[in-house]
């Protein structure tokens, strides 16, 4: 039980549970789960391209003739780009960061996945949509990307940010508002 509780998101109850319902599955349930978790650490790795965790090397995304290899969107994390993804609007492709630059906690560039990036850069690209979090940390690497594609005459693009569809201006902070009027458009 500790050590399911040891999971993000699962609380000293959600354990209990999981492990009672583990007691009474059929054997095999837990010995398939066992399975899948070793697993993990065996087949899991970073794409050798644009560094998402994937079982085949490069990813099913690096393998996909249909998307464009000159534009790439760098985001924090996997959960990051499977949002993005999701949507089904974005064609080209990723570079996973896996963080942000954050010395306060002792993250600096060479901690990130940057060095890779700048093979894509190297290699000739049109666009890098940085797509990190809307904060101090993210508009901070979103700077710094900016500053390493320069000398390349790479086009760098941040994503729009701005109030959610269905809230109330009210009850927006400053710089999201500032952010909204600041990345408006022509309707």
């Amino acid at each position: 039980m500790l050590a399911l509780s040891r999971l993000p998101g699962i609380g000293e109850k959600t354990a209990t549970r999981l492990t009672f319902f583990l007691l009474h599955a059929a054997p095999e349930i837990a010995k398939e789960l066992a399975a899948a978790l070793g697993d993990v650490h065996e087949r899991v790795r970073l794409c050798s391209v644009c560094c998402t965790m994937t079982e085949p090397d490069p990813c099913r995304l690096c393998a996909d003739p249909r998307r464009d290899d000159r534009i790439v969107c760098v985001v924090e994390s996997v959960p990051s780009q499977l949002a993005i993804e999701r949507t089904g609007e974005f064609r080209g492709r990723y570079h996973v960061l896996h963080g942000v630059l954050s010395p306060l906690d002792g993250i600096g560039p060479e901690d990130l996945h940057l060095r890779e990036l700048m093979v894509r850069v190297a290699a000739g690209l049109d666009e890098i949509i940085v797509a990190t979090n809307p904060s101090v940390e993210g508009e901070a690497t979103a700077l710094y990307i900016q500053r390493l594609a320069r000398p390349f005459g790479v086009k760098v693009t941040r994503i729009a940010s701005g109030v959610p569809i269905g809230s109330d201006l009210e009850y927006a902070d400053q710089v999201t508002l500032a952010r909204a009027l600041s990345g408006r458009r022509e309707l």
